[in-house]
């Protein structure tokens, strides 16, 4: 039995571009807010002024992070999901295709870290600070672009 291609293209889920752009800012917003939360548990576990330097490391770190690497990827991403050809396109295309092993890696990274590595959770968690940091800070770009868009959208019709 062969499948027929149309038969399959209507199991591709489609939705606007504004979806996608919606959904990559609250996977990066609430991966950001989880990381955070990882790293403020374990920072609450050392000592005042040891929690207070770990937690500004932490902050620079996401500036950083922020600054010369999720900015540039999430305004490329917009870019890339701008280009797309069609008014709909695939839901799963709010990420490119070549990005979802990098995420697999990380995702197993991050639980090694937790669970299994020696590494102390204190400075653990400035690098949790930092890569969620980075994250938070750069969702805002989708949630400006989706802003900008609706406001265009409202005001030209």
């Amino acid at each position: 039995m062969r499948l027929d291609s149309r038969f399959l293209y209507k199991l591709k889920p489609e939705v606007e571009k504004i979806w996608l752009q919606l959904v990559a800012g609250l996977v990066w917003f609430g991966v950001g807010l989880m990381l955070m939360g990882y790293a403020h548990r374990w920072l609450n576990l050392t000592g005042y002024s040891t929690k207070h330097s770990f937690a500004l490391s932490g902050i620079i770190l996401a500036t950083g992070i922020y600054y010369f690497g999720f900015s540039k990827l999430a305004r490329r991403n917009i870019r890339r999901v701008d280009a797309l050809n069609g008014k709909k396109v695939c839901f799963f295309a709010f990420q490119s295709w070549t990005n979802y092993p990098l995420v697999v890696f990380m995702i197993a990274l991050g639980v090694f870290l937790r669970v299994y590595s020696p590494v102390p959770k204190s400075l653990l968690g400035v690098a949790y600070l930092g890569i969620g940091g980075g994250l938070f800070s750069a969702s805002l770009h989708y949630f400006v672009h989706i802003a900008r868009g609706l406001r265009l959208k409202t005001a030209g019709g």
